[in-house]
């Protein structure tokens, strides 16, 4: 099996144009982001899309939409507003690279969103993806938006053992898309997507009986769709032991702490956490340390969040203080849930709290 280099792959797949075209217009979702070709609502779209699916995605762009409708909004907005709209989708970079996409929009684009892909490219955040959905669908240029839902379908129609995680493989695919991307370059990528999001699936057994595609798919024909594609990851993943504290004054207000402005959830606001897991003796000690004079001390909850590289496991202590630390940012319960946005991972350990 071959999964360090790319195969020579079988150029002839132009025949799929006609049939999932017209699968396309038949079983075409209707969703909030395609009620219009807005380059603003698709790339929107696209980027909460991105490691989330579609279910969960719906009422957050809902909500973004309400507070920020337009680009100006959104590159005027301040950063713990935009961290707060974000809150529960995850990689909060994302968020800050749409601020400074929006920004660079209305500085040198003169709020008028670029319509070409090379444009687009250039903005924050912007992969090859997103710029090839937005080109397409928006301003109907003929580029292929590769996704994994593409790189399944692409891989099981033509029996490719490539490994899928691989750039070059993704590169690969992409030209060969680019070979016989149609007029109609909008429709045909987001043909794609829905094929691998609603038929093509990832997880258990694709819908073939349904599939317009069915009758010349390698996969289907050779019952390959439990190995194909193939996904070989090799990069291995980093196990973090955190104590995590929610530090609770006697007028009922939490302490939070601002996490760097570099690294992983920069900038973040997060419970007080020590690396490492710790006895309650050791606690009382780094509270201690920290100018705090504890009433209670008690261990409630365990959490496990799984990041791109790494994964958290945490343990969690509820801890009542006779008085604030300065060190930290007292906040209400109320201004915790409207005002700061709280990374998914310490979110879990406040859950029934």
């Amino acid at each position: 099996m071959k999964n360090t280099k790319t195969e020579k792959r079988d150029n002839s797949i132009a025949w799929m144009i006609g049939p999932l075209s017209e699968w396309f217009r038949e079983n075409r979702r209707s969703l909030p982001w395609r009620q219009d070709t807005e380059p603003y609502h698709v790339w929107i779209s696209e980027i909460m899309l991105q490691q989330t699916r579609i279910e969960a995605v719906m009422k957050y762009y809902q909500r973004f939409m309400e507070a920020l409708p337009d680009v100006a909004s959104l590159a005027a907005v301040d950063d713990d507003a935009l961290l707060k709209l974000w809150e529960g989708l995850g990689y909060y970079s994302r968020a800050r690279n749409l601020k400074k996409a929006a920004q660079t929009v209305m500085e040198e684009y003169g709020g008028v969103f670029p319509q070409r892909y090379a444009e687009l490219r250039k903005l924050a955040g912007i992969g090859d993806y997103t710029a090839g959905a937005i080109a397409s669908i928006c301003f109907q240029e003929r580029v292929p938006a590769v996704d994994g839902n593409v790189l399944r379908v692409i891989s099981r129609l033509t029996g490719s053992r490539d490994n899928v995680l691989l750039p070059e493989t993704k590169k690969a695919v992409t030209e060969q898309l680019q070979e016989i991307m149609p007029a109609e370059a909008g429709a045909f990528n987001e043909g794609l997507m829905e094929l691998g999001e609603t038929i093509c699936l990832p997880n258990g057994e694709p819908d073939c009986i349904r599939c317009p595609l069915q009758a010349r798919c390698t996969a289907y024909r050779e019952h390959l769709t439990g190995e194909l594609p193939v996904r070989i990851k090799q990069q291995k993943r980093r196990r973090e032991e955190k104590t995590v504290l929610l530090l609770t004054a006697p007028d009922g207000s939490v302490a939070l702490e601002k996490r760097p402005k570099k690294g992983l959830l920069s900038g973040m606001y997060q419970l007080p956490n020590i690396e490492g897991f710790f006895r309650d003796e050791e606690i009382l000690a780094h509270l201690k340390e920290w100018g705090l004079e504890p009433q209670t001390v008690s261990f409630y909850r365990e959490a496990k969040h799984v990041f791109t590289h790494i994964d958290w496991f945490m343990r969690g202590y509820r801890v009542g203080v006779q008085q604030k630390a300065d060190r930290f940012i007292w906040v209400s319960p109320q201004e915790l849930q409207e005002n700061y946005a709280l990374p998914t991972a310490f979110q879990k350990l406040l859950k029934d709290r």
